[in-house]
């Protein structure tokens, strides 16, 4: 088998990432130059969708079943069973694309396939060395799976508005994925490579810090503009202040030389962030809950992503965890468009294409870099000689 399908973040990284830049392209020529273009669901819907269910949903089964397998000891998926969990994937972009001249029922069914089937390859190896800990991945999937079919149903109901609040609620689930996962690697990786000792967590203010994203899912899906500001705002505050508390005792101060760790702190930032952005959203002092939303899919999840891909490919490689300063502009570039993108509309509406352009071209030429860098590792054997 080639050593594309040996491990799962492999086809994951590399496909997705590349799709991704289409995505954005096409996204960004958009707005510079509208044409007639009527892809499945309208243009907006189109892109949110498949930036979040076709992009990132990819990069997180990648990186679960990746670390499914060093949690358990059990490979999740390889080989064959790998290619046809890929496959699925690949079918459901497909019917995206192909969407206006294809049943809407088959779109529906071959889009949510994907999420399904990756739900049980995460879980079946948690359930046979009984991990419970890490079954809370399973809901989150499954809860995944309900919004992109609940988008979906909306669609086909000519509802744009839930078809667009359940891909909003699928931000915040992503945020929620963040900070769990954040919660585990930031604080390792920054201890184990600066020689620190890891400060114990302190477990109310990690069931706040994660209690209220949870609680932000089903006021998204509701929509924001739905429930009381002040209470909105109130949450808002509360968790932006405790996010920043959580991040604060993961010694980040201390690693500004290092790309592969300021890049994950730096990500972690953007969800207090947008959070401020949304309460004053909320209590009516920015006009648009939209900068919000994407100082977190930018600045957090893209950033976040973009960080935990190389550190990722790089160990499971068999290669030292060293980037080159390309990288470090990668990294760098990718928050700045998070910034442009979310601040620009506040700030200099007049000039929010613009913003929308210039944040785009920041995202295309970081993720560039990581494929152009990259793409040689993933389709490649591990240069140590193991196996994955």
């Amino acid at each position: 088998m080639t050593p594309l399908f040996q491990t799962p973040f492999r086809p994951f990284f590399l496909a997705s990432t590349i799709y991704a830049c289409v995505i954005i392209a096409l996204w960004a020529y958009f707005w510079v130059s509208p044409f007639s273009w009527a892809p499945y669901g309208g243009v907006v819907w189109w892109h949110g969708h498949e930036m979040l269910f076709g992009f990132v949903a990819a990069i997180v089964v990648g990186f679960l079943l990746t670390a499914v397998r060093n949690w358990t000891g059990v490979t999740a998926a390889s080989g064959r069973s790998l290619v046809g969990l890929f496959t699925t994937w690949v079918i459901g972009r497909l019917l995206i694309i192909m969407g206006g001249d294809l049943s809407p029922i088959l779109v529906f069914f071959g889009d949510q396939l994907f999420l399904i089937l990756s739900a049980v390859a995460v879980t079946l190896p948690v359930l046979k060395v009984k991990q419970w800990r890490n079954l809370i991945f399973l809901p989150i999937l499954l809860t995944l799976a309900v919004l992109n079919g609940v988008s979906h149903y909306s669609i086909l109901n000519n509802n744009g508005d839930q078809a667009m609040t359940a891909l909003h609620a699928t931000i915040i689930v992503f945020i929620l994925i963040v900070a769990i996962m954040g919660g585990r690697v930031i604080p390792l990786f920054t201890a184990n490579k600066m020689g620190l000792k890891t400060l114990p967590a302190i477990k109310w203010l990690e069931f706040l810090c994660l209690s209220l994203i949870v609680l932000l899912v089903p006021i998204a899906f509701v929509g924001f503009d739905h429930v009381p500001g002040e209470f909105l705002a109130g949450i808002c505050f509360l968790a932006a202040f405790a996010h920043c508390w959580r991040l604060s005792r993961w010694g980040g101060a201390r690693c500004v030389h290092i790309p592969l760790l300021w890049s994950l702190h730096l990500s972690y930032c953007f969800i207090p962030i947008g959070l401020v952005v949304l309460a004053l959203n909320s209590l009516n002092y920015v006009e648009s809950y939209s900068p919000a939303l994407h100082l977190w899919t930018v600045g957090t999840i893209s950033s976040m992503i973009l960080a935990m891909i190389a550190r990722v490919t790089l160990g499971h490689t068999g290669r030292a965890l060293i980037v080159p300063k390309s990288l470090g502009f990668a990294f760098a570039l990718i928050l700045i468009a998070a910034l442009v993108r979310g601040f620009i509309p506040i700030l200099f509406p007049q000039w929010s294409v613009w913003g929308i352009v210039a944040a785009s071209a920041g995202w295309l030429v970081a993720y560039g870099i990581f494929i152009v860098y990259f793409s040689p590792m993933l389709v490649s054997a591990r240069i140590d000689g193991r196996p994955g």
